[in-house]
């Protein structure tokens, strides 16, 4: 589903925001990244979704080239993706049903498309009883579930989410990423970058960690921990 080969992205000639990242995701796995801020953790899913290209190295994503993707290619390229922020990213003046809608009419799907599958990612996400309502009516955490309907609606394989969490309560938190393992579950591959060392510490997945740009720990069952050494490159784990 994803690899990066020797993966750099440098900034003003500065210190590098990733270095040297080899990485494998496979189709279905569940990944949580992990780190301090600036580590590297946002970097790496922008890469993923083209909104930054690598300085040196090479990416694919599910089957998609993207040294080699044209810039008018990018927007076709996203609406495969599932992409989830901290800030939800709703829009204010459109109801929970016209805002997980909105991701099906910028891809062109018909209304029979629309009415069918709307529901459905409302129900998936629990939020089925509340098509009418307005972001600002919401909690935050029913917010982030309209969101995750939004991302999944047109079924993409692979769902990226940036601190999902950050903006909500410890309760609300685990409901949000318990959601997401339901999600994978079905067969989509998820990564979430993430803070939040309790959801990390209690789901026990896939950890990636990263440290001052570099990638310091990939651990099948892992757990949070703060990295106290930056190892090279090189040991990192190949999957």
């Amino acid at each position: 589903m994803i690899e990066l080969r020797d993966v750099s992205v440098v900034y003003h000639k500065e210190v590098p925001a990733l270095s040297h990242i080899d990485l494998r995701v496979s189709k279905g796995e569940f990944v949580f990244i992990v780190g301090p801020t600036g580590a590297g953790k946002s970097t790496l899913l922008r890469l993923l979704y083209r909104e930054e290209k690598p300085t040196q190295g090479h990416i694919t994503v599910a089957g998609h080239d993207l040294n080699a993707m044209r810039p008018r290619e990018i927007p076709f390229f996203r609406r495969k993706l599932g992409i989830v922020f901290q800030d939800f990213g709703l829009l204010p003046n459109k109801t929970v049903y016209e805002n997980v809608a909105f991701a099906l009419r910028v891809i062109g799907a018909g209304r029979s498309v629309i009415r069918r599958q709307v529901p459905a990612a409302l129900e998936m996400v629990s939020m089925a009883h509340r098509p009418d309502a307005f972001p600002h009516q919401l909690s935050g955490g029913e917010q982030q579930r309209v969101a995750i309907a939004r991302a999944l609606v047109n079924d993409p394989p692979l769902l990226l989410a940036d601190e999902p969490t950050g903006n909500l309560d410890p309760d609300t938190s685990m409901g949000i990423v318990q959601l997401l393992n339901h999600i994978n579950v079905r067969g989509t591959t998820v990564l979430v970058a993430t803070h939040d060392s309790a959801i990390v510490d209690r789901m026990q997945r896939r950890v990636i960690a990263f440290a001052r740009g570099r990638l310091v720990r990939d651990e099948a069952q892992g757990a949070y921990r703060e990295e106290a050494v930056v190892v090279p490159q090189e040991a990192s784990l190949w999957r």
